[in-house]
């Protein structure tokens, strides 16, 4: 592959979330603060919400790298829908040995206990789920009533909610109003804007290995804002894509023929961003001679 061409270590563009290549701009680094913020303060429900590839699941990751010391964390990527069977999950996390002869109530009952022998440990418990738009209605107001679980001086649960903008619509609901009034702190994550999406490639090429940062050029990185929207997994993908038929041709530099090639050949991207011309100069010379061919036409009537 291209690893060599480019002088790098290992594939910059990679769609897994790998911390090492957590970049620290603005919309992140908030995000961060409101959480951190909110756990120190004791609040029970943070809410991040963000759009699909807009880099929920990094956040999270690097969210439990920076508390892991000081919280017992039960972290849920792929949640149950049911109420029963998340109670099960958060268990597990909890290091709770399910037995199956117990019902609901002697579950929740155990949980209960686990929380209070942590808060004797002055740890405390946070629950974190990824991808909390799949949770029912039921599943959700079963966390609301473990979110009740408190001492006289503090609760024993903090819960953290990473969901699709679906999540905002789901507690916008009657019959979870009690749940949306408990959440304390929440954060959109917004997409990257045409000054934080260079930075953000070339970190990812930087920890990747590369000294120097001129392998994409400025009309590849125009085309490349413009097609992605700013959405890091977008950008990630074009990246790649760009970097290997760049590679093919034996060149060193990415400029607007390869990322436009990339950008054809990816679903994801709107049909109207394929429609982009591939040099934005020469639509400038057409419509230069469609308005002097407009000109002529408009001096011969006259004549």
């Amino acid at each position: 592959m291209y690893l060599k061409h480019f002088n790098l270590n290992e594939f910059p563009f990679v769609l897994t979330p790998n911390t090492q290549y957590f970049c620290n701009l603005p919309s992140f680094q908030e995000a961060l603060n409101v959480i951190l913020l909110s756990l120190r303060t004791g609040e029970g429900f943070i809410k991040i919400i963000g759009e699909v590839g807009t880099g929920k699941t990094m956040l999270c990751r690097e969210l439990l790298n920076k508390i892991e010391n000081e919280y017992t964390i039960a972290y849920i990527p792929n949640p149950p829908t049911t109420s029963s069977d998340l109670h099960k999950a958060l268990a597990q996390e909890f290091g709770i040995t399910i037995d199956k002869t117990k019902d609901h109530y002697d579950l929740l009952k155990i949980i209960h206990e686990k929380l209070l022998e942590t808060a004797k440990t002055d740890k405390k418990a946070v629950i974190i789920v990824d991808e909390a738009q799949v949770i029912s209605e039921k599943g959700l107001e079963g966390l609301r009533l473990l979110s009740n679980l408190e001492t006289e001086s503090k609760k024993l649960l903090h819960i953290i909610l990473f969901g699709q903008p679906e999540l905002d619509k789901k507690l916008a609901k009657k019959s979870l109003r009690q749940l949306k009034q408990r959440i304390t702190f929440s954060y959109r994550l917004r997409t990257l804007n045409k000054h934080e999406l260079p930075a953000y490639v070339y970190h990812r090429l930087s920890k990747a290995g590369n000294k120097y940062t001129d392998i994409f050029s400025r009309h590849a990185i125009q085309l490349l804002t413009q097609a992605s929207q700013g959405t890091p997994r977008l950008v990630n993908i074009l990246c790649h894509k760009a970097l290997m038929t760049t590679y093919g041709k034996g060149r060193s530099y990415v400029g607007g023929k390869e990322m436009f090639t990339a950008i054809l050949d990816t679903e994801s991207v709107p049909w109207h961003f394929k429609c982009l011309p591939i040099n934005l100069n020469l639509l400038f010379i057409l419509i230069a001679i469609l308005i002097l061919g407009i000109e002529l036409f408009l001096i011969s009537t006259r004549v």
